[in-house]
Formats: structure tokens, sequence, C-alpha cells
């Protein structure tokens, strides 16, 4: 990618979840207002971007409240956060909507104790974590799913979860939950990261997590399922599909959002160096965790080879929380990135920047 970002759309509050459909990037945050060409519009947590152009859309539904999360698939668009309307209608922190439209669509309207934070969509089901402790006063633990045609209750699906949620990644045979809890179902070894069945929730005990810190991303490619990790500093680690470590790129804040495009693994968090080693340690006169064995700059995005090895690229982010969500379109050569921040490499780019292929 090249590290300068190409024109946008951006926001004037924090954006949470960015997702590609086609040539459409659709947006969910904490925003009120795009501004693009100069001119401000009206957009209530919810906005889409033309791919080609990074031209704000006409798509206008609204949320009354934070958009956490969105997922895509040719079902419909879902969203989860923390709204009780969209589109003027009751919506309990989860809504889909028509992704060509933005109209509101009769399904998916539950009452949900909790807050979700993430949703996912695959195997006919809508998937979504959280802090979640109850649908339609049925007992739910930190996850449920649905029906992606009726928007039902799935009565099956329903892992026990000790904590919470805060990444859910669906592959052609499992859900991969990870988050800050100790087991799923009781089991051993599920601690923070765990890979239920899509169908039942039961845990697939050939997948054993090593991880002990929280999760805050999943993203898969081929035989290797990648997670940004929390905890002393950050951390990128990469397992294989029964959970065996691969390698691990430490940081010196959490990892999280991760990207994937052409083999290279894109880093987002609130990090402002990449560490030399996998060491992390007090240095005197240093406040807080600091790589122990020299670092290189990297504010807030990264990236590495499938090998964990650091590239050059230094698309360096602002502030503090810095990058909360990214997505990439392999078909057009893509990267997003959306968050807190409000340069990218100096240049002023509130909260939301796209990347594209060096001509």
């Amino acid at each position: 990618m090249d590290p300068t970002p190409v024109s946008s759309a951006t926001f004037n509050g924090a954006v949470h979840a960015v997702a590609y459909w086609g040539g459409t990037i659709y947006v969910g945050g904490e925003f009120t207002r795009a501004t693009w060409n100069g001119s401000e519009h009206r957009r209530n947590r919810l906005a889409a971007i033309d791919a080609a152009t990074g031209a704000l859309l006409d798509w206008t539904p609204s949320a009354d409240g934070t958009v956490t999360d969105i997922a895509v698939d040719s079902s419909g668009l879902y969203l989860v956060g923390d709204f009780q309307a969209v589109n003027g209608k009751n919506r309990d922190n989860l809504a889909q909507l028509d992704p060509h439209t933005g109209r509101l669509r009769p399904v998916l309207e539950h009452r949900i104790y909790g807050h979700p934070k993430k949703v996912a969509v695959g195997h006919g089901r809508v998937y979504i974590g959280g802090t979640i402790t109850s649908v339609d006063g049925q007992a739910r633990s930190g996850a449920a799913a649905f029906d992606a045609a009726s928007g039902a209750l799935d009565q099956t699906w329903a892992p026990v979860l000790s904590g919470s949620v805060h990444s859910l990644l669906v592959s052609h045979d499992r859900v991969y939950l990870g988050g800050k809890f100790d087991d799923v179902n009781g089991v051993e070894r599920t601690q923070k990261l765990a890979a239920v069945t899509p169908d039942t929730g039961q845990v697939d005990t050939s997948f054993v997590s090593r991880v002990h810190a929280f999760v805050n991303a999943l993203q898969i490619d081929g035989d290797t399922l990648y997670a940004g990790v929390d905890g002393d500093g950050g951390r990128a680690e990469a397992m294989d599909l029964s959970g065996g470590p691969k390698w691990r790129v430490t940081l010196d804040g959490d990892v999280q959002t991760i990207a994937i495009l052409d083999g290279l693994i894109y880093l987002g968090g609130h990090f402002d160096n990449v560490c030399r080693s996998e060491s992390l340690g007090t240095v005197p006169g240093r406040p807080g965790s600091q790589c122990v064995d020299g670092s290189d700059q990297r504010i807030k995005l990264a990236a590495v080879d499938a090998g964990g090895v650091l590239q050059p690229w230094t698309a360096n982010a602002s502030g503090t929380i810095g990058v909360r969500a990214m997505a990439a379109s392999p078909e057009l050569g893509q990267l997003t990135a959306g968050g807190f921040f409000k340069y990218i490499g100096g240049a002023s780019q509130p909260r939301f920047a796209l990347f594209t292929l060096p001509l």
C-alpha cells in the first residue's frame, strides 16, 4: 500500500467499523457529520463511501447511538452497538439494513441485555458477541446467534463464556471467539480464544488456546490464524489452526484490528513502536513498558509479512487511541482504516483513511 491515503470522505467523530461489499465501503461509529469535497453532510453513525473515488454516497440510514461493528453479505447489512433506534424505529443494539437503500428490514427486533461489540455472518446465521447476558429474556453468555433469513434467535447455538467477547471470526467450519474470558463451556484451554462449531456452539477441542491476554481482533488466511492481543504492551500472534504458535510480534501498545492483503498483515492499534524482539520490560527513567532490545517507530499502523517480519510501510496516524477498525479488498487492491486519529503522515485525515496500491 501507498502510505499516503487517497482523497476520501472523513468524519467528525470516531469510526469503529469499516466493511467492504463490492465497490462500497460501509462505515459505522460515533460521528454525526461527514466531510467530502469541502462540504459537510449529516451522517448519524452510519455512512457509505464509493471505493473507486472515495466519495461520500447518498446512503443515509441513522442510528441514535454508537455503531461498534458492521458485517455485510448477500443477505443484508448487519450492525451492532449501543443504540436504541435505527431509522427512527426501535432496535435494541442489533439491526439489519438493506445495503443498497439503507432501509431498515423488519427482522432482528430483539431485546438484548448487555452490549454487543462484534457481529459476523455465515452458515445462515448472524453471530454477535460482547457483554451479552440475555436475548428476549433467554439466557446467553457473551454470544448469541440468529437465523439470517427470519431473524429468529437460534435456540441451539449458545456457548457459555466466563467473560466478554471482543472479536468474532466465521470460517468454513468454525466460529472463533476472542476476548476477555477464562473458558468456554467450562472446557479447559479455551482461555481468551476458542473455536466452536457454527451450528451448536460446542467447543472444537482440536483447537487449543495458548493466548494469555485478551484478544481484540482475529483474521484468517489459509492455514494461519492471526490474533491482535492486549496485555502488557500488545502483540500480534500467528498460529496454525490447532492453536500452535508460528510467530509473535511485540509492540508497545495494543493491536486492536487486523487486515490481510496480498500476503501482508496490516496491524492497527494504539502502539507507537514495534519491538525488535519479543521482550518488553521496564526501562529506567521511562514510564510504562518499553521494548528492551530496541524498536522501530510505527505509529498506530504497521505491516508485517507472513513470517512476521516488519515492513517499511509508515502510514503513521495521530492520537492516543489510534486505529480501531480496518478492512481490505483484494479485488480492488485497497485497505481502509478508521478510528480516533485526525492525521495520517502529518496530513489532515480525520477518522477515516483509504489506501491504494502505488501507481
